[in-house]
């Protein structure tokens, strides 16, 4: 079952799904994040509460999309109760695009082992635990709050300070935090984990400030297991041509680590577990169209999408003005 979140004519959410025939709003479904939330209260499962409040009337996703009348798949009341965060290093082919971004040489002139190269192979070893252990944590970053999640079809917008505004395609896990603090994943989607790749191979210790970047998910939620194999397309248009176009794989069997893994990682730290908190979790990608030298410019607009997930995600980009900041004491 794919779950999304529209504007109807009258402003007002409207929370749709479908399986496989048409989409059809839910009944009583105020939000996408009251579903989950009523769904963690209930102890229900959130495919099976669905199905218990029925369908009404049937609804034409494509067309709102073209209106822009999509939303992202779940936000918080407040936005600042949402999160987005994310993991690197943690795919089966993500080493040698960051390996090259951060290659350093000794005073001989040999090539040594880079930090991302470390982490990833603490990953091969350590990621996948059996018997119930506990894995090797993975690299991990934070993107903001819920200020900078853009919805699908809105444009992504880069400080004009950045080096760079690049694509990453990955899969996000989508949770809420329980009343007594236990997170719940609501399902998968698609994201464009936003960043500065210039910026992040001036320095490892960048990767901070390169992250700080919107994000997009969505249009679609996947309730249920996640594929264990998955293939999908990252491209890049500009005025209206292929600018350039790569296939991506996510899943585990394409991972050094568990997504339980990941998640426990993440959510093993308490500030992550605030009752009625919303948290959007990227997996990480090996695919980078600026690890093929290409620079995006304004305009240009960047597409994800993999069969499983329904709609592609689409964002063009904007560069934002300058802004001058100053402090004023109090």
């Amino acid at each position: 079952m794919l779950i999304s979140q529209i504007l109807d004519d009258a402003e007002t959410i409207r929370v749709v799904a479908r399986n496989g025939g048409k989409t059809r709003i839910i009944n009583g479904a105020r939000s996408v994040y009251s579903l989950a939330m009523e769904a963690a209260r209930t102890g229900t499962g959130l495919a099976a509460l669905i199905e218990r409040k029925g369908f009404g009337e049937a609804v034409d996703l494509d067309a709102a999309y073209k209106k822009g009348r999509l939303l992202s798949p779940i936000n918080h009341p407040d936005p600042a109760h949402l999160h987005l965060t994310g993991t690197g290093l943690t795919h089966l082919g993500s080493a040698a695009t960051r390996d090259a971004m951060h290659k350093k040489l000794s005073t001989g002139g040999e090539e040594q082992l880079t930090d991302s190269m470390k982490m990833f192979r603490m990953g091969l070893e350590g990621g996948k635990p059996t018997n119930g252990q506990t894995g090797v944590q993975p690299e991990w970053f934070y993107k903001g709050n819920g200020t900078m999640a853009v919805a699908p079809g809105a444009a992504l917008l880069s400080p004009a300070f950045a080096q760079d505004a690049g694509e990453e395609p990955e899969i996000a896990g989508i949770y809420v935090i329980g009343d007594d603090g236990a997170p719940f994943r609501v399902g998968f989607t698609l994201s464009n984990e936003f960043s500065d790749h210039v910026t992040e191979r001036v320095n490892y210790l960048f990767l901070a400030h390169s992250k700080l970047r919107n994000a997009s998910f969505g249009p679609e939620i996947l309730i249920g297991d996640l594929p264990s194999d998955i293939r999908g397309s990252s491209r890049i248009v500009r005025d209206g041509k292929l600018l350039w176009e790569k296939p991506f794989l996510s899943g585990e069997a394409n991972m050094s680590h568990t997504i339980a893994n990941l998640e426990h990682h993440h959510f093993k730290y308490s500030a992550f577990r605030q009752p009625g908190d919303v948290h959007v979790h990227m997996f990480g990608t090996a695919t980078l169209s600026f690890a093929d030298g290409v620079r995006t410019e304004a305009g240009d607009v960047f597409e994800i999408e993999a069969k499983d997930f329904g709609l592609p995600l689409r964002n063009p980009l904007e560069i934002e003005q300058p802004v001058k900041v100053s402090v004023k004491a109090l």
